[in-house]
């Protein structure tokens, strides 16, 4: 049988579960056949979604798993009682070592909270952040922290910055990636308390490409390919990213649906538009991963249609075909010594 990458999937988490979760599934498996996949959840839901796919057999596993961890609950309460939920089921294939990664677009809290509790962090990280791929003019960046650690200190962030770098140099290819820290000013005396104390820290870490602060207005244009920064900050960056290219696409339609004249420039560009605007659609980036644990956690949006959940699958091959988890475990154990 061949070599699989195995990867855990929450089959009940997330507003359009387990019907889109079901089907990026199958659309992943019928894409790359390096891939196997662990449907955690109620069976019978999944075989009346997987009814409707032709797939092969072998590259799809259901794990049965009769709760579920609705978002509204305390994460840690619900981790610890709800042993038999899809994503406590499925978070427990990857610390037995069945599975290389977890994808959920399930309660974000019972995804950190297990992921730590339940996977367990590499020796030596201190917090594990969540690193979305953020579009950029140039390609993309990685945005390090988005939602995992609001109260971060400076060490942490040291580590962001040295995970963010491995993850872009062998995920996403980006030879010596320069990483930036978000602040309100390029000068390198701004800022608040943490970004002060963090700046010297990162300026002095030989192991990275350490560029100095990027400013928001900058993350778009492509100014750094780590971005840096605590949860709070970067999950307001991800929001506003979201929210603004929405609100730019819908003006975009709406202007050319004014005239006779637009609506007939709109049918020559389109085609060269829609390309354009793939490229800012997150997406096609798939999810978060979760940096810094013993197995990959990918966090993707309650929202997650299939192509997202596809993504965030196929995105796993690529991480754990590249061993990351080691190359941090040796980053991080080389620090400490």
């Amino acid at each position: 049988m061949a070599q699989f990458v195995n990867v855990a999937v929450d089959a009940m988490g997330g507003d359009n579960a387990p019907a889109e979760i079901v089907k990026g599934a199958i659309d992943a498996v019928n894409e790359s056949s390096h891939v196997k996949v662990f449907l955690a959840g109620r069976e019978e839901s999944i075989n009346r979604e997987l009814s409707k796919y032709t797939y092969n057999r072998e590259q799809v596993e259901i794990v049965n798993a009769s709760e579920v961890i609705e978002t509204a609950e305390p994460p840690v309460m619900a981790i610890r009682k709800k042993k038999d939920s899809s994503i406590v089921r499925a978070l427990n294939l990857v610390k037995e070592g069945v599975c290389d990664a977890f994808v959920s677009a399930g309660s974000t809290g019972a995804t950190l909270v297990g992921g730590q509790v339940i996977v367990g962090r590499i020796k030596g990280v201190e917090r594990p952040p969540l690193a979305p791929l953020i579009p950029t003019e140039k390609g993309c960046a990685l945005l390090v922290d988005c939602g995992a650690n609001v109260d971060a200190r400076p060490s942490h962030l040291v580590q962001f910055a040295q995970m963010g770098s491995i993850y872009m140099e062998s995920v996403m290819g980006v030879k010596n990636p320069k990483v930036g820290i978000v602040n309100i000013g390029a000068e390198e005396e701004k800022g608040n308390a943490l970004v002060k104390e963090t700046f010297p820290l990162l300026k002095d870490c030989p192991d990275i490409h350490f560029i100095g602060s990027v400013e928001a207005r900058d993350i778009p244009a492509g100014a750094a390919d780590v971005i840096v920064c605590e949860a709070f900050v970067g999950n307001v960056i991800l929001k506003m990213y979201e929210g603004v290219g929405a609100s730019l696409i819908k003006k975009v339609k709406e202007g050319m649906m004014t005239s006779l004249r637009s609506k007939i420039g709109a049918l020559l560009v389109k085609p060269a538009l829609k390309n354009t605007l793939k490229d800012f659609d997150l997406e096609q980036y798939g999810g978060a991963p979760m940096l810094g644990l013993k197995g990959l956690v990918v966090k993707t949006h309650g929202s997650s249609k299939s192509v997202e959940i596809k993504n965030s699958i196929l995105q796993c091959i690529t991480f754990t075909e590249q061993n990351i988890n080691q190359k941090i475990k040796q980053k991080i154990t080389m620090e400490k010594n």
